[in-house]
């Protein structure tokens, strides 16, 4: 039985922990609070992932380390590079064979044409040159023969559990009956992935049997599609009324953002919310045989 360390406890961390130990394998699931995922073979263990002592000596003898740790949204550039160092470095002091990070598609910044693993990371906003600079540690490491990495990039979620700009801003008023206002445009298609689309990615890029798989960087399964049209799906599968859904504009975001730090964040991922940002997640599909969940069943209550 293999033995795999996930940091991190969000709703892509408890998936993948689930689904590990529903196909028998034995994982330790790491967070500050100690989050449970409700099975036997789950052994939750609440730690701060910046203590690379005790994280090392917690995954020690593991087949691989699933990073699926965050930090506050607006605290990525000062708050990700040194926690994500701090796993690195306790997966490769533990003996660590394989190293697979959760991502996103922040690091690319604005681009023409579908969004592919192999587009230069040009991201222009703090986020995203963060997000490029931990992958980039991860493939030096990787490229030095220190430990096999990865990273599965994911685009905005949808699913139980999950945290997106359409979950927390267009999903509950839908529900409710009430008008949705977003700071997406609401006709331009972005891409989305289901939280168990991307924790099967993770596992099949982590379990592969050829070194191909690492790395590299992988788009998990993702569909595209507009907030208009996610927004008609979860009503449909939820039977509350039409959607009624608009945009907010650029006033209304800076007044949010006196209310909350995290609403002058949305500014930088203008491009992709505001122009097509189409994912091609073929690569995964091709080689794994993973193809995105049709939205009806991700978004079914």
């Amino acid at each position: 039985m293999s033995f795999h360390v996930i940091v991190g406890a969000g709703a892509t961390a408890l998936a993948t922990a689930r689904l590990l130990a529903e196909s028998g394998e034995r994982v330790r699931l790491i967070s500050r609070r100690g989050t449970a995922a409700d099975h036997e073979l789950v052994e939750a263990i609440a730690l701060d992932a910046t203590d690379t002592a005790a994280l090392t000596e917690a995954s020690r003898g593991a087949t691989t380390v699933f990073n699926c740790a965050m930090a506050a949204y607006h605290t990525w550039p000062t708050d990700l590079p040194p926690l994500f160092r701090a796993i690195l470095a306790a997966a490769e002091d533990g003996g660590v064979e394989r190293y697979v990070m959760l991502g996103n598609l922040y690091a690319y910044g604005p681009v023409d044409g579908p969004v592919t693993e192999d587009l230069p990371l040009l991201a222009t906003g703090p986020k995203g040159r963060t997000r490029a600079l931990v992958w980039e540690e991860a493939l030096a490491a990787h490229t030095a023969g220190r430990i096999r990495a990865a990273e599965v990039r994911s685009g905005q979620f949808l699913g139980a559990g999950a945290v997106s700009s359409f979950t927390l801003t267009v999903a509950p008023n839908i529900l409710a009956g009430q008008l949705a206002l977003t700071p997406a445009a609401i006709d331009t298609p972005t891409g989305y992935t289901a939280i168990g689309d991307a924790a099967r990615a993770l596992i099949a890029v982590a379990t592969a049997s050829d070194d191909d798989a690492f790395g590299r960087a992988w788009h998990a399964p993702a569909t595209n599609a507009t907030v208009r049209e996610v927004a008609a799906v979860l009503a449909k599968v939820a039977d509350v009324p039409d959607p009624k859904l608009e945009t907010l504009t650029d006033r209304d975001v800076a007044l949010l953002s006196l209310t909350s730090p995290i609403w002058a964040e949305f500014e930088e991922t203008h491009h992709m919310s505001h122009r097509p940002f189409a994912v091609d997640s073929s690569a995964i599909q091709a080689r794994f045989g993973l193809a995105p969940t049709a939205l009806e069943e991700v978004l079914r209550p």
